[in-house]
């Protein structure tokens, strides 16, 4: 799945065609995705002007000068195409605009989806409603997350991916944060003192930030817009390194693989407390 770098990436490339143009046809090529795709999206968006684009956890956002917002989530394998050469049978919205460019949202497994909401009205989107900060704002420091952690006895881990406690953070990232602040994805979050949760904001902040300038992940079948795969994978210091060498270089330790909430999580057993 697409998680917050790669959706990040691919608004900044629908940006740099959609920004400001004005959409001269949405055409929704099936009645439905994971869920209906509004039956008033073409009326409401023909027509419109793109006045800015944006993201929530990993839903990207296209605001028009009407007054709406086109909500999309790329679900397990969702991606925008941008001026493709022909039209593919997944591809199942498109996009067109006065300057000449069309857009195709592509989706094989159909586990993406496309809402459209008044944008006064975004923050009551119910996938929104309830969640907690954006990981990059200023609102998501030590003290939001050591008053999130404070009697929970459930692992970092599952706490990390709850989006109640913070948006849009998925397995891989999760993974190498706690790697970079050497705690263990077991640890209950009661536990873990206001340091090493300081520690953990950084380093959540910092993964992030290298991931979406590296250009996302090249997991499964992701592709930025102009179709160029990310290349953060081959950075990866513990996700997906199952028997590796960590790199804090402990000599004869290597990345574990264990499996929480039927997600697998990769740690060091070394250097993770």
């Amino acid at each position: 799945m697409p998680e917050l770098p790669e959706v990040e990436t691919t608004v900044r490339g629908l940006a740099a065609v959609l920004d400001g143009a004005r959409l001269t046809a949405v055409t929704p090529r099936r009645a439905d995705m994971r869920y209906p795709i509004p039956a008033d999206l073409r009326q409401r968006m023909t027509g419109a002007t793109v006045t800015g684009l944006g993201r929530r956890a990993k839903y990207g956002l296209i605001d028009t000068d009407r007054g709406d917002t086109m909500i999309f989530h790329l679900g397990m394998s969702g991606r925008w195409r941008i001026d493709p050469e022909a039209l593919d049978k997944h591809d199942h919205l498109l996009l067109e605009t006065e300057s000449g460019h069309q857009l195709a949202l592509n989706d094989p497994r159909r586990f993406g989806s496309v809402d459209l909401v008044t944008t006064d009205a975004l923050d009551d989107f119910p996938a929104f409603a309830k969640m907690g900060p954006e990981p990059l704002s200023d609102e998501f420091d030590g003290a939001h997350l050591a008053a999130a952690f404070a009697g929970r006895m459930r692992p970092v881990k599952a706490l990390l991916l709850d989006q109640h406690v913070v948006a849009g953070l998925g397995n891989i990232y999760v993974c190498e944060a706690l790697n970079i602040a050497r705690i263990s994805p077991n640890r209950k979050g009661a536990f873990i003192g206001r340091q090493r949760i300081n520690a953990l904001v950084d380093a959540i902040k910092a993964v992030l930030e290298k991931a979406i300038a590296d250009g996302g992940s090249t997991l499964r079948d992701y592709a930025r817009p102009d179709g160029e795969l990310g290349y953060f994978s081959t950075q990866w210091r513990a996700y997906g390194r199952e028997g590796e060498p960590c790199p804090c270089g402990r000599p004869g330790v290597t990345i574990r693989r264990i499996v929480q909430s039927g997600r697998s999580t990769f740690y060091c057993p070394h250097c993770q407390r």
